[in-house]
């Protein structure tokens, strides 16, 4: 299970003269990541290097240092920290001592690590969208187990052959959900099972 950030964070490393700012939030989308990078990158610094992973989508940039030495470290540590949904920037303001390609390496990935492990974290739980029929004599058990399996009622209408319920709820409980009903109604509920999403828990 993965982590995004409770809320947004930001820590100050001083390397050699150097000053790396890092700050991080969570994003659900890459235009909210790059709303982001636009907002708190400091156009009077000597660079802003970011990156941001969203599932299986990722970015990032060195802007104007070396090939690899920023853009991809701060991607390391997001991932190395068990993140997603994240971005993190590192505004570096330069000292006047350059640190060579293993020294910004460090820098930028050691800027990000840091700002990601003293962040508040908050768990990314996976839903999952079904689709429920039932008779209408069931309705009163099939209401009564969704409490208990942390299911939220997305819609409801009520047909010939009985009542049909849109639910969403964290995709660990589906199953135990629809064992509980089959026992109850005595196999009498259909599911269908829909598109599994991702969000903070």
């Amino acid at each position: 299970m993965t982590d995004t950030l409770a809320a947004p964070a930001r820590h100050l490393l001083e390397v050699r003269h150097s000053r790396f700012l890092a700050q991080a939030t969570a994003v659900s989308s890459a235009v909210a990541a790059l709303d982001f990078i636009a907002q708190v990158s400091d156009p009077d610094a000597t660079h802003n290097c970011w990156a941001w992973r969203i599932g299986q989508d990722y970015r990032s940039s060195d802007d104007g240092e070396p090939a690899g030495t920023a853009g991809r470290p701060i991607l390391a540590a997001i991932d190395g920290q068990g993140y997603d949904r994240v971005v993190v920037v590192v505004t570096r303001w330069f000292g006047g001592i350059k640190l060579g390609a293993g020294g910004l390496v460090r820098a930028y990935g050691g800027a990000a690590a840091e700002c990601l492990r003293l962040a508040e974290r908050q768990p990314l739980v996976a839903m999952v969208a079904l689709e429920l029929a039932c008779p209408f004599e069931e309705l009163g058990t099939v209401h009564s187990a969704l409490h208990a399996h942390a299911a939220e009622k997305t819609g409801e209408r009520f047909e010939a052959d009985g009542a049909h319920l849109s639910l969403r709820l964290p995709a660990t409980e589906a199953p135990a959900l629809q064992a509980r009903l089959r026992d109850a109604t005595r196999d009498r509920v259909r599911f269908t099972v829909g598109e599994t999403t991702t969000e903070a828990g």
